[in-house]
């Protein structure tokens, strides 16, 4: 079976690390556990891992810090595990930069299923889908996955990328939270609509420099890509 990738898993439960293992490395990935937080970002230099899954609560530096620190280091993948029910934890991870969380308990085959779907986007694409999408002021390199705002680039984790370019591959069409987590997460996300809201909150941070909003809300139902009335959109 060819290698799919290497993922590294942080969590203090030898329980937890040994049926990731067993279910990762079953499905062709090859994976790595450490249970300490402080033993991360050695790991991560030495391991050079795809997927980075993070338990918050950790002897050491807990799951939130390492995911902060990880974000200043490299946009790799992360998957935090979070207690069940604790949404305070999930959004603030996701705030941290986390792309996926995961509640415990967990099914190990949901947890290599969000593997598969993170690693997908994130992996290079065909060459018939390399092309950029241009709006006045915002590129976005769907090949290099990187996007620039006025002719400097930002920092974007692989979530943000997948959730800004589907978006402005589609202006002005208006989106539910349910479309967005069908469309970017890949999933059934129901009941967990807020995940949406703090992706786009922190795109718009990100594309604060431009004099435009690019990322309208549309009050009752969702979101949409609103491109200038002038200037227009291009593909290339």
């Amino acid at each position: 079976m060819p290698l799919l990738g290497k993922v590294l898993v942080v969590d203090d439960d030898q329980n937890v690390l040994e049926l990731v293992k067993l279910y990762g490395e079953k499905e062709g990935f090859e994976v790595i556990g450490i249970n300490d937080g402080d033993l991360l970002l050695p790991a991560f230099d030495r391991e050079n891992p795809d997927v980075v899954i993070l338990d918050i609560m950790l002897p050491g530096t807990d799951g939130l810090t390492l995911c902060r620190n990880l974000r200043a280091v490299r946009m790799i993948p992360v998957i935090m595990l979070t207690a069940k029910g604790e949404e305070a934890d999930r959004v603030l991870g996701l705030e941290m930069g986390a792309d996926d969380y995961v509640s415990k308990p967990f099914s190990p085959r949901e947890l290599i299923a969000r593997i598969k779907a993170v690693l997908r986007r994130t992996h290079p694409v065909d060459m018939k889908t390399n092309w950029q999408l241009k709006y006045p002021g915002l590129e976005i390199q769907h090949d290099t996955r990187r996007v620039f705002v006025d002719a400097k680039e930002i920092e974007v984790t692989p979530r943000e990328f997948d959730l800004l370019y589907y978006l402005a591959q589609n202006p002005r069409r208006v989106f539910t939270r349910d479309k967005l987590l069908e469309a970017v997460w890949g999933y059934d996300y129901f009941g967990e609509q807020r995940t949406v809201d703090v992706h786009i909150r922190r795109l718009r941070t990100k594309l604060a420099p431009l004099t435009h909003e690019y990322l309208t809300t549309v009050w009752g139902v969702g979101y949409q890509f609103t491109p200038p009335v002038k200037g227009g959109e291009t593909t290339s």
